[in-house]
């Protein structure tokens, strides 16, 4: 026999008409065997069986060897911290203080800055928290905007914290959900605050009595939101006991909110949750019993999770 034949990629066996020859042939993606079988004998059939079984387990085991890149550790609420205009020294400490939330609230909280993992990951997730997100038509493309919508519709929940309400008019959808934009703000200061007579039971506020006195930098809207179709306040602030306006703004025309100073309500539209709280500039105004309750519970409420009995 020529075997010089077995070089190339495809083989013809050798026919003659005294010895039984035949032949097989295998592929695998990078492979092309031409396998000449001798005389059939129990023996030789036997081996060759067993190499071609062989072979094929091989071939399939490569085939499917493929790696699984798909997630494997997700949680149900992620917190997005990127910014588009003004961006707080401490919202990446404040992204770190609310994944530190995970056992209280009984589920894993996940951080991101990266716009793809909207595209990527948000359908995995229950809840989005904005922290400190300011002008988000910086952060998002249409794609991605329109992607946060159509998620949120579909009865997910949003929480949106201090200056996630900052420069947000060119995202009308956002903008109508959230009910306000941004006017001013004042220093990091204790102040009075009041819970809504509606709110009273409200589990992001409960147990803390009518008023409480509590510190942080409070902003300024453009409008309140009270009596706006939807919305419920929860909080106010009462601007007698702070000055609401600081020295930078005051330069600029910032303006107090008076009487009415909504700080923090809730907004159930459009198929979803949205809650926003002034609470959240920094890490000062959250690390405290009342500021954990009020996060926690607000995450909980917008993803419609009950509380987890102790």
């Amino acid at each position: 026999m020529n075997w010089n034949r077995l070089s190339k990629l495809s083989l013809d066996p050798p026919r003659s008409p005294i010895l039984p020859w035949s032949g097989i042939c295998l592929f695998n993606n990078h492979t092309h065997w031409n396998i000449p079988l001798m005389k059939y004998t129990p023996g030789t059939c036997f081996c060759l069986i067993f190499v071609l079984v062989l072979l094929l387990k091989t071939n399939c085991v490569a085939q499917s060897d493929k790696p699984d890149r798909s997630p494997k550790n997700i949680g149900s609420v992620l917190v997005f911290g990127g910014t588009g205009w003004y961006r707080h020294p401490e919202t990446a400490a404040v992204s770190g203080w609310l994944a530190r939330q995970s056992a209280e609230l009984g589920s894993q909280i996940d951080v991101s800055d990266s716009p793809k993992d909207i595209l990527d990951n948000l359908d995995r997730y229950d809840v989005l928290v904005l922290n400190n997100c300011t002008e988000m038509t910086k952060v998002f493309d249409e794609t991605q905007r329109n992607k946060i919508r159509d998620w949120y519709r579909k009865g997910n929940g949003i929480v949106a914290l201090h200056a996630a309400l900052v420069r947000q008019k060119d995202w009308k959808w956002f903008h109508q959900l959230a009910g306000c934009d941004f006017d001013s703000d004042s220093e990091f200061l204790a102040a009075r605050i009041l819970v809504d007579d509606s709110a009273q039971n409200h589990p992001t506020v409960r147990g803390h009595g009518a008023t409480l006195v509590y510190e942080a930098d409070w902003t300024n809207h453009d409008r309140a939101v009270t009596g706006l179709p939807g919305f419920k306040v929860l909080l106010r602030v009462d601007e007698t006991t702070y000055e609401p306006v600081r020295d930078f703004f005051k330069s600029r025309g910032g303006k107090a909110m008076g009487k009415d100073h909504p700080i923090a309500w809730l907004h159930e539209n459009d198929g979803g949750r949205f809650f926003y709280t002034e609470f959240g500039h920094d890490v000062r105004s959250l690390n405290t019993d009342f500021g954990k309750q009020h996060v926690v519970e607000a995450i909980r409420w917008a993803a419609s999770r009950p509380k987890i009995k102790k």
